[in-house]
Formats: C-alpha cells, structure tokens, sequence
C-alpha cells in the first residue's frame, strides 16, 4: 500500500517503522505528529553515558549553589548511592594502591563488580553501611621523622570519593582565590607563581612563613561538623563524614578512637582539611585584611602550609598574634620551629645593607628554597632553588633503593633511574634552578657507578663508560615551567 498509510499487522495496529527517524515513540506508531515541545526519544540517550554520569550530577549541584548562595542542600545522599557514581569513583582509584584492614585489593573486588556494587549502594541507600578502621602506616619525611598515614578500606575509598566529589563541587564556589592546595585545576606551581609575582609586583618587605603543627591530627570534629552544616542540610551526608572521622586507627591488631583530627590518606580528607582552613583561616585573613592592615598583605595557602606577604612590619607582628589566637578558638596551633617573620622584598637588601646587617634570609615553601636575587638587567626578583634538605633526602632514597636492585640488568636500572631523573626535572624544573637540576643529575650518576661497581670486589667501572651510560639513559636538566608571570598571564 502506497497511499500513505503502514501496512498493518493483522491485528488493527500499523506497525512500527523500522529506523524512521521522525517521528518515533507512540506518536510513531500511531501515525501522527510529535506533541508539540516533546523531545523526540531519538535524542535521548540509551545508555548511561557521560553526560548523565557524576559530571552531570556535579554540574546540576554547582549550580545550585550559585543560584542559592545562603542555602543549604538538602537532597544530595542519593548522588552518594547511585550505582553509576560508585562505579566511575572504583575505576578513579589507583589499581595497586595497600588494602586496607579488610585486605580488600582493587582487582579482587572487581571480579564481581556488579554485584559488589549494588550491595554497597543497598547498605547506603537503608543506612546498613559501616566505615571501617583505618590501617596506619607511617612513610618517612625528608626531615627524618615518620608521617603517619590512614588506609582505608576498598569500599570507603569509592564511598569517599563520590561524597569528596559531592563536596568539592559545592565549595569550590565559596573557596577563596589564594587557596591552593587539593583543588582541581590547582597545584603546587600555581601557588608558588603566585607567590613569587606578589612579591616582585605587590609592595612586600617581611615575609611570615608560617605552618600549622599537625593540622591533619587537631582538626576539631565538632567544629568540622558545623562548617560541614554550613551548606550541606542532608543529616544522611553529615553522619556519613562522622562515621569516617570516628572509625578509628587499627594498629599492631590494636584499635585506637579517633577524637580529633582526620587520617591523612584517606579521599575525603584533603576536602575536609580545606574546608576546615576556609572557615578557620581564609575568611579571617580576608576581613583582617581589609579592616587592620595598613600596607598591602598578599596571601598564598596550599593546605596546612602559608606564607604571607606584608609592607609594613607592624602589620605582620600584629598579624601573627592575632592569627595565634584565631588558630587557638579552633584547636590549631603555629609549629614554633617552622613559623618565622622575616625581612624579605625588593627593599630588603638596601634595607639591611644600610643597617649593617646581612643580606635578606631565605625561607622555604614547598620545596623550594626562596631567595632575593636579580635579574641579568639588575631587577629584583625571587630566586627559586631545590631545598638542600629534600635533595639529599631524594639521594639517600635511591641509594637505598639501588642497593635492593643491585643484580637487576643495566637497562632496568636505566629505565628506572630515568623515570626518577624526569620525575625530579618536571617538579623542580623551574626558570633560575638549572644548576640545582644539573648538580641532581650528576649526583645519581655517582652513585649509579657505585652501585655498579659494587657487584664484584674487583669491578671497575672507567668513566668513559659511565659517561656513556648516562647519556644513554639520564636526560640532561630541563626547564618545564614558564616563568611566574607568564604562567599567571595565561591562566587569569
């Protein structure tokens, strides 16, 4: 029949068209126009892609938060059990991260994944879900001591992950402009450009290096809670963040209550230190500025770690006390040995050589060791060299570590090394700190040949072939980052 009409089943009904793109649905197959502002089916998608995923969902929540700038977000738990979400924030984890107290390993769990994850979504969907003690492992810091970290068990990690997805999205509209630490976008080269172009372009003659002296262990729950309530009104998400807090450290099959602080290591816990700071810190700082200083004040925080710029030294010194008694109201407190205030500027040099004093102190700030200097022209400018301090605690590491692969084959160690000398140049590879790169290099050079030369009594290795073996396999300093302001320039 080609008079316009389908051709019917046999039963009255046409049949539906195969592949007809327009028009499809009941409209379809009835024979008759799409209602007018319907979507056609053809264009929604069948399978849960990207755009209906966690993305989406952070998008729709940051937009509520733009549009209710004082409200609070009551319907965000169902986010938190969504089956998709919990598979995207599995497959983010790192596959050989340490199980936790469970011995839950990232491919043992995925083996069953789909029904390993509706059960988790069922336990958190009628409150049967549990957090479970962290595991506590301690890694050593350059200055020698031991940093304590939490394991999380397998399943917190992917509950925690959606819920610091949930939170971040939320805060990353309130959070403040000198804040960079765990932020997405954001790292540790952000903040030291910034800093460093404060100092150059911004009136700044004394510097207050500052650090909080176990932020990560202090933090107050019950403070945490109520800057938590500050935006979030689900009760589902705030006794979820408590469970994490109060879960524990299991150690040595001994389990410790936590009754402060928040184990580092685990997801949620650079999110929740964050918001902590901005509500202890940030804020503070922002209104002090603008109502007692009398000079210009630039600020720069990544996580626990800050440093403040000021014009006058009368500002700083009132700063500092007053920060002491901010930080005391929240349970924090300055580290006595890392907290200095010192003369430090494009004036400080004139400065001190008028008074008969030194030249300016240098002071350190995520691993770089900060320095009055000048450019080729004679302008002031901020050097940045590789602390001395984390150099030679990146050589003990790997002279230890090639002791344990002593026997391995000369293009495995190669290959290794390589990684560890590019690994090195990509973070400390910034404009002025090529010596430091180049005294790096040649140090792994030393003590790769005796590494090698430690395989036999009688080995000698002639320098000749040493010279070529690391030309084979160590690249030579290279400069990754532009200079600050070129970097600032392009960003904002």
């Amino acid at each position: 029949m080609m008079n316009g009409h389908r051709q019917s089943d046999g039963r009255g009904v046409p049949e539906k068209p195969p592949n007809n793109p327009e028009p499809t649905g009941a409209e379809g197959r009835e024979g008759r126009r799409p209602a007018k502002g319907k979507v056609p089916e053809r264009l929604m998608p069948r399978t849960q892609g990207r755009e209906r995923g966690m993305m989406a969902a952070l998008g729709r929540i940051r937009l509520a938060v733009r549009r209710k700038r004082k409200d609070r977000l009551t319907a965000l738990y169902h986010h938190v059990y969504n089956v998709n979400h919990l598979r995207e924030a599995y497959f983010a984890l790192k596959r050989e991260a340490a199980p936790g107290v469970d011995g839950e390993t990232w491919q043992h769990y995925g083996q069953d994944l789909e029904t390993q994850l509706q059960d988790l979504s069922g336990r958190l969907r009628r409150g049967a879900y549990r957090a479970i003690p962290v595991r506590r492992v301690y890694i050593p810091k350059p200055d020698g001591r031991q940093r304590a970290l939490g394991v999380p068990a397998l399943e917190d990690k992917i509950v925690q992950r959606v819920t610091a997805q949930i939170c971040s999205a939320i805060w990353e509209v309130e959070f403040l402009g000198y804040s960079y630490g765990f932020r997405p976008g954001r790292n540790p080269h952000h903040a030291l450009d910034a800093l460093t172009v404060g100092i150059e372009r911004k009136r700044v003659s004394w510097v207050l290096d500052a650090d909080i002296c176990g932020f990560f262990d202090m933090i107050s729950h019950e403070w945490l809670v109520k800057f938590v309530e500050h935006r979030i009104g689900d009760k589902r998400i705030v006794r979820l963040i408590q469970q994490w807090l109060k879960a524990g450290v299991l150690e040595d099959g001994r389990w410790t209550p936590s009754e402060d602080g928040t184990p580092q290591g685990g997801l949620i816990s650079p999110v929740l230190a964050n918001i902590y700071l901005h509500y202890a810190f940030d804020l503070w700082v922002h209104e002090w500025r603008k109502r007692h200083a009398h000079g210009e004040v630039i600020v720069v925080r990544y996580a626990d770690d800050f440093v403040l710029g000021f014009e006058h030294r009368a500002d700083a010194e009132q700063f500092q006390r007053d920060l002491t008694e901010r930080l005391r109201k929240f349970n924090l407190e300055l580290h006595a040995a890392k907290t200095r205030l010192l003369e430090f500027g494009r004036l400080a040099a004139m400065n001190r050589a008028r008074r008969g004093a030194d030249k300016p102190e240098t002071f350190n700030f995520l691993g770089f060791t900060h320095i009055c200097g000048k450019t080729r022209k004679g302008r002031f400018t901020v050097l940045r060299q590789t602390m001395k301090k984390r150099l030679r605690a990146k050589l003990k590491a790997i002279k230890i570590e090639l002791r344990k692969r002593l026997h391995q084959p000369i293009p495995e160690q190669g290959k290794w090394l390589r990684s560890v000398v590019v690994g090195h140049c990509r973070y400390y590879g910034v404009p002025r700190n090529g010596p430091a790169l180049g005294e790096f290099r040649y140090q792994v050079v030393c003590l790769w040949k005796r590494a090698l030369e430690r395989r036999s009594q009688k080995a000698y290795l002639r320098w000749e072939r040493m010279t070529r073996l690391a030309r084979t396999w160590l690249p030579y300093p290279h400069i990754y980052h532009p200079y600050p302001s070129q970097r600032l320039h392009v960003t904002t």
